[in-house]
C-alpha cells in the first residue's frame, strides 16, 4: 500500500537583511526533500514582507538548478485555525493545504519567534524551535542571561540600550563608555547589535573612536547593543538535532582570513574563512564542547535543529558559548550540514528527522489543555 506523501510548505526570503541567504539554503533543502515522502509548496516572502504562493514551475526549475526567487504573483492569506488560500490570476481564491511548514528564515521575522507565533495561531507543524526558544536564540543579551543563570560560561558583555534608532551618545560619552568597559573587558572590544545574524553590524573597537563607528554601524540594525570582551580564541561551531532528548555531532571549526567572521568573510569573499570538518581538537575537548551544546540548547528551550557557537581558548583551555542559531545556514556546504554528516547523517536523512521531530513537537502541544 502506497503511503501518502508529506504535504510540506517552505517559506523563504524574508524581510530581515538575510533574504538572500534564505534563498541559497531554501534552494538547497528543496532539492534535498526526497519525492518519494515529499510534495513540496513554495511560499516566498518579499523584502518588504509580502506573502506569495510560487508556481510549481519554479519548484521544476530550482530542481533543475535555477536559482530561488520570489514571484510576485499568487498573494497569500492566513486564517487562523482555519488554513492558507491564495489569489489566482483570475481573481479566484484557492485553498492552499499543507500538513507542516518549513521556515527557512534567518534573522529578523523569520528567525526570532514572530513567524513562530503566527504558525502557532494557526495552528500547524512547523520545523524549528518555538516562540520562546526563537525568541532567546535571536536576542544574544537574553539567551546569554540564561546561560549564565545554568552555570554555562560565556564571554564577558555589557548592553547598552539606545532611546531610537541610530541615535547614539554624544562622543565625550562615548569616551566615558570606553573608560569604563575596557576597564571591566579589556581593551578589544566586540560591538554587536543584540538582535540580529549572521554577524551584521558587528565591529571590532579598539579606541573610543573606533567605539563611536561601530556603535553607529551596530545602531542600524538595533536599538539594543551588546558590548563584549575580545578574547584570544579559536571560532568552534556545533550542530544539534532533537526535541527534549537533543544530541550533538562532531564539532567544525571556522578558520577566518579577515580580522574575524564578519558578514564579508561568511557571504562575499569566497576566501573570507576556511570550514574545518571535524575540528582539530582533542577528545576530551570535543566531549566537553558537545556536552557544553546540549546544555545551550536545552536552557534556551531550542526544538528541532540548532547551530550552538564557542570560541576556544588553548592557552587557557576555555570554553565559552558564543551564540545560539536556531535556523542555521542550511545549504548542503553549511557547517551545519557537514558537521552531521560527518556523523553519518546523510542531508536528506537530517530533514526526515527534522520533519518527524517537527509532528512530535506539534502533538505533544495539542494534547494540552487551554481552558478549563
Amino acid at each position: 500500500m502506497e503511503t501518502k506523501k508529506i504535504r510540506v510548505g517552505l517559506i523563504y526570503g524574508g524581510r530581515s537583511g538575510e533574504h538572500e541567504v534564505s534563498l541559497l539554503s531554501a534552494a538547497s533543502v528543496l532539492r534535498h526533500l526526497s519525492p518519494s515522502r515529499y510534495i513540496v509548496e513554495l511560499l516566498g516572502i518579499t523584502h518588504e514582507g509580502e506573502w506569495y504562493y510560487q508556481p510549481k514551475t519554479l519548484v521544476r526549475k530550482v530542481l533543475e538548478g535555477s536559482e530561488l526567487k520570489v514571484e510576485k504573483k499568487n498573494p497569500i492569506s492566513i486564517s487562523p485555525m482555519k488554513g492558507w488560500s491564495f489569489l489566482k490570476s483570475d481573481g479566484t481564491s484557492q485553498t492552499l493545504q499543507v500538513d507542516i511548514i518549513l521556515p527557512i528564515l534567518h534573522g529578523t521575522f523569520g528567525e526570532d519567534g514572530t513567524i513562530q507565533g503566527l504558525l502557532e495561531m494557526v495552528g500547524i507543524p512547523y520545523l524549528g524551535s518555538g516562540v520562546l526558544g526563537s525568541s532567546l536564540g535571536m536576542d544574544k543579551e537574553k539567551v546569554k542571561q540564561v546561560w549564565e543563570q545554568a552555570g554555562l560560561p560565556v564571554v564577558p558583555y555589557r548592553v547598552v540600550q539606545l532611546p531610537r534608532s541610530k541615535e547614539i551618545p554624544a562622543y565625550s560619552k562615548i569616551e566615558d563608555m570606553w573608560r569604563s568597559w575596557s576597564t571591566m573587558l579589556g581593551n578589544s572590544l566586540f560591538i554587536k547589535p543584540s538582535r540580529a545574524g549572521s554577524s551584521v553590524g558587528i565591529s571590532n573597537a579598539t579606541s573610543p573612536k573606533e567605539l563611536e563607528i561601530a556603535l553607529s554601524q551596530a545602531a542600524l540594525y538595533d536599538t539594543k547593543i551588546l558590548v563584549e570582551a575580545g578574547v584570544n580564541a579559536r571560532e568552534i561551531e556545533c550542530s544539534v538535532i532533537g526535541n527534549l532528548s537533543p544530541r550533538a555531532y562532531t564539532p567544525g571549526e571556522v578558520v577566518p582570513n579577515h580580522k574575524f567572521y564578519d558578514y564579508d568573510a561568511k557571504y562575499l569573499d569566497p576566501n573570507g574563512a576556511a570550514l574545518l570538518v571535524p575540528a582539530p581538537l582533542s577528545l576530551e575537548v570535543v566531549v566537553r564542547v558537545r556536552d557544553l551544546a546540549v546544555r545551550a540548547y536545552r536552557a534556551s528551550e531550542a526544538r528541532g535543529l540548532a547551530r550552538v557557537d564557542f570560541f576556544y581558548d588553548e592557552t587557557d583551555d576555555k570554553i565559552w558559548i558564543n551564540e545560539i542559531n536556531t535556523m542555521p545556514g542550511f545549504t548542503n556546504i553549511s557547517m551545519f550540514s557537514k558537521m552531521c554528516e560527518a556523523d553519518g547523517l546523510s542531508y536528506p536523512a537530517i530533514l526526515d528527522e527534522l520533519v518527524d521531530l517537527a509532528f512530535e513537537e506539534f502533538i505533544r502541544k495539542t494534547e494540552l489543555r487551554y481552558r478549563h
